[in-house]
């Protein structure tokens, strides 16, 4: 394949001004273990005060916890460039991690002590494309049901005037964790 040397020419001109950006993480299984130490909501409200550090992909991905409650997860997110493809707007990766980031903390929010859950199945509806304009976005969660070994989620995807952008639905797997 040939590329127009104008093509060429903004693609070397854009190299010229690489970006960079450093964060850093806590130990993840140190994080698992409190987790399981605790009941899924109580575990989320420490995340959200800061008394227990986000997972890595958290910090990786710049997501927000905004709000917790039991059955109902809101996480923010400001698109960036790290987050773009090569087409320049968001991966449909990155925003499929944080559908099942919000279905996945709102089933955690309704699980006790002991129990823990697993991402079954993820589908994801994108209805438009995501980019710098776009503006902070936010994502709710709300479980659809929620039984002794599955349960059924839903979250969305809006702009701060309600346009949604994408919709997800998944099923969990329930874990017990104090089975061995």
């Amino acid at each position: 394949m040939q590329y127009a040397s104008n093509s060429v020419d903004n693609i070397l001109a854009s190299m010229e001004h690489k970006r960079e950006r450093t964060y850093q993480w806590t130990d993840p299984m140190t994080l698992a273990l409190t987790a399981q130490s605790m009941s899924g909501i109580d575990f989320l409200k420490a995340t959200a005060k800061c008394e227990v550090p986000p997972a890595p992909f958290i910090s990786t991905l710049e997501f927000q916890l905004l709000s917790i409650e039991k059955g109902k997860t809101v996480f923010g997110f400001e698109p960036q460039e790290f987050h773009f493809n090569p087409i320049g707007c968001v991966h449909g990766g990155v925003i499929s991690t944080l559908l099942d980031t919000v279905m996945g903390t709102t089933v955690q929010s309704a699980l006790e002590l002991g129990f823990g859950y697993t991402t079954l199945e993820l589908k994801v509806n994108f209805t438009r494309a995501v980019n710098l304009n776009s503006g902070k976005l936010t994502s709710t969660g709300k479980i659809i049901h929620l039984g002794r070994s599955t349960a059924l989620v839903e979250a969305d995807l809006k702009d701060e005037e309600g346009k949604l952008y994408a919709h997800g639905v998944s099923t969990c797997m329930i874990l017990n964790l104090t089975v061995k």
